[in-house]
């Protein structure tokens, strides 16, 4: 029958199957595991299963739940089994994200108890938890959330949810940055409570209560779907994977498709260990591999097999391809951010096609740079994240406003938001003089006559008057680095940012990135138009979507996708690997540089045949050392040009050294290699670091 079905597969639906993939699709009862690397066709595994389910052993297409992780996973999944195996079973089989497979529990709930819920996610509505969560915390803290401190808010209250945790276990374990979070946390659940709000961790958390406090509906989902199938297994979180299994109990009829290897959002709560425990968790597990690589060349697949080895809490297996070798990785170390961009704009103004490659990068604040460049170059791309926190982050505001009065001293409302942060001890009450004040005369003429300064208060203010006089006279990337140092902005940052709960790092780099957009600019006037017209390009690229355009992205957003060309950028220690991830690890802790080590891996296995790997000597005008993952790759190539150029060494080829010249090879033995020169007699060389230098070539 199994050979039938496959005969089936490949003649009618154009589905052709190899050793590993048929066997996971033959798969019925009990708890399975698949294995799969990345590009191994296990869309098309999950759907030739679900099909074998429904063919050959006659089971119900209804009964059948696929879960996926996003949206247009799980559309995607529907819409090719409809149109492989057409819209009769196809529109019956389910296949739903774990939100929705949630939501349909409460539903279902809400009937039978005779409640309301109302779901508080998306901007439109008049009730929001962006907008709820904004008042408590203008309540709780007296001060405004501005957007990027309101993704990390959202981002504590996932992670809270999606590993069960409490919130007194939450601030035990974590750093967190906000003033009061767990009064604001525990003020939000009682409102939505109060009000039956949920938001989507809501979907989750609810529906596991509900399953496990009424029987009745835990049966009934568990007779409904007797077969479950899970893709994207290590992406799943805790109360994902409770829901789970209180559903396929107790005949535990779950195949999961997965690839460890590929966990990397660790950060909304997924925990690849349970991954790792499958066995332990669901006894009398099949195991299942899927190791060939359909998407990339010979040359990628290689190395990015030995890289991910470096991992130690990981299932073994070994990325394979059948694909011919192709250009090599190519690591490229350039002196800085500009000429990082200099290198990707030449290569992609070559092509044609800007469809085929993509640009990927571990934090979106390496976007702004690119795409100034992008813009200047007029080369079209497609942002994948385009709702940038960027041009509304504080610091940014801050120097527009230095800016702002430099080209207008009488503009009072910028002045008032920069004139702490200059360390010249202007008081509040001098600062309500002037707003009170005919703004006829500049902000600083105003102060000279404020009646409550000393005479070295009315020096300060003369000083500062000739300081912005100066700046307006600049252009604005010199501008931005007198705001720094002559007016002590940088200062201000140094000593507040901690207790605002940034970095000095990420600050540095907001600072750097205005400056790469001033750096093309004449006059602060045309400066501030760049802003607002790099900020509308950067929004309007979503129009590019599907067009030929470059791709722009973080890693995590790309994961799924696949380009001919890739390259990855910013690859410094500090940024990729993140510091945190680097103090964990020399403190013992090797869970956050793993997954670092997971996601440049997924960054470069979305490479078809082109992947260039970019790092720098300074970034932010500071020096900074490669990505340690960059020195591994460097590692691993030069092993691989050990073993293709051992295989040529023979005695008696002649060959050329560099300082040596030309001799004819006498002996190899193990790494060391005697060579016999022309001029220079008998030398022992060490193969390694002659290779490392680039010292030797075959002649």
């Amino acid at each position: 029958m199994s050979s039938s079905f496959f005969d089936l597969l490949k003649m009618k639906y154009s589905i052709d199957l190899n050793k590993q993939q048929k066997q996971a699709v033959l798969h019925k009862n009990g708890p399975a595991i698949v294995l799969a690397v990345p590009g191994a066709g296990k869309t098309t595994v999950l759907i030739s299963r679900t099909a074998n389910l429904i063919l050959n052993h006659n089971i119900n297409p209804e009964n059948i739940l696929s879960i996926t992780f996003s949206k247009a996973a799980a559309r995607d999944m529907k819409d090719r089994f409809s149109s492989i195996f057409g819209q009769g079973i196809g529109s019956k089989a389910n296949f739903s994200t774990i939100h929705s497979f949630a939501y349909s529990i409460i539903r279902d709930y809400a009937c039978i108890a005779k409640k309301s819920y109302r779901l508080i996610e998306g901007e439109s509505s008049s009730t929001n938890k962006t907008l709820i969560l904004r008042e408590i915390y203008r309540t709780v803290n007296n001060s405004f959330l501005n957007e990027d401190k309101l993704e990390e808010l959202l981002s504590h209250i996932s992670y809270i949810k999606n590993m069960m945790l409490k919130i007194d276990d939450f601030i035990k374990a974590n750093n967190t940055s906000f003033n009061n979070f767990s009064e604001i946390y525990n003020l939000y659940e009682s409102y939505k409570k109060e009000h039956n709000y949920i938001d989507f961790d809501d979907m989750l958390t609810l529906s596991y209560e509900i399953l496990k406090s009424n029987s009745k509906l835990l049966n009934k989902y568990r007779d409904k779907y007797e077969y479950v199938q899970v893709d994207e297994g290590q992406d799943t979180s805790k109360i994902q994977n409770e829901i789970i299994k209180a559903i396929v109990s107790p005949k535990n009829n779950l195949f999961i498709v997965a690839d460890d290897d590929q966990s990397i959002y660790g950060f909304r709560g997924a925990v690849p260990e349970e991954l790792l425990d499958f066995k332990s968790i669901y006894p009398n597990t099949k195991m299942f591999y899927m190791e060939e690589n359909y998407r990339s060349s010979k040359n990628i697949v290689y190395i990015c097999n030995e890289f991910i080895k470096k991992n130690t809490s990981r299932y073994i297996k070994n990325l394979i391809t059948s694909n011919s070798n192709n250009r090599p990785i190519t690591i490229v170390k350039v002196k800085d951010q500009y000429q990082q961009y200099k290198y990707i704009i030449e290569n992609i103004s070559k092509k044609q096609c800007f469809y085929n490659s993509a640009i990927l990068y571990r934090n979106n604040i390496s976007l702004i740079g690119m795409v100034e460049g992008l813009i200047r170059h007029n080369i079209p791309f497609y942002v994948r994240d385009s709702k940038m926190s960027f041009f509304n982050h504080w610091v940014l505001k801050d120097i527009v406003a230095f800016l702002e009065v430099a080209l207008e001293p009488k503009n009072s409302l910028a002045f008032e938001k920069i004139y702490y942060k200059m360390n010249r001890y202007i008081s509040k009450d001098s600062i309500s003089y002037v707003l009170k004040a005919n703004m006829s005369h500049s902000v600083f003429d105003i102060l000279l006559e404020y009646p409550g300064f000393q005479y070295f208060q009315l020096d300060r203010i003369r000083s500062l008057k000739r300081e912005f006089k100066s700046l307006s006279r600049k252009n604005p990337y010199e501008g931005i680095s007198f705001i720094e140092k002559e007016l002590e902005y940088a200062n201000y940052l140094r000593d507040n940012c901690k207790s605002l709960g940034y970095s000095y790092e990420s600050i540095k780099a907001i600072i750097s990135n205005i400056k790469i957009i001033a750096k093309e600019t004449k006059t602060i006037q045309e400066f501030l138009e760049k802003l607002n017209n790099m900020q509308r390009a950067i929004e309007d690229s979503r129009y590019n979507k599907g067009k030929n355009a470059v791709y722009l992205s973080t890693i995590h957003s790309a994961k799924g996708l696949e380009f001919e060309e890739i390259y990855m950028i910013d690859l410094v220690d500090g940024d990729f690997p993140s510091q945190a991830s680097i103090e964990a690890f020399e403190e013992g802790n090797y869970k956050l540089l793993e997954e670092e080590r997971r996601l440049f891996y997924v960054g470069m296995t979305r490479a078809k045949t082109v992947l260039d790997i970019i790092t720098l000597s300074t970034m932010n005008n500071e020096e900074v050392q490669n990505s340690r993952f960059v020195k591994e790759l460097e590692w691993i190539m030069l092993s691989l040009k050990e073993i293709q150029v051992k295989k040529q060494l023979v005695v008696g080829n002649e060959i050329s050294h560099s300082k040596f010249g030309k001799g004819n090879i006498i002996n190899i033995t193990n790494d060391t290699i005697t060579i016999k020169f022309h001029k220079e007699g008998k030398k022992r060389l060490s193969l390694h670091s002659c290779l490392e230098k680039g010292l030797l070539e075959i002649v």
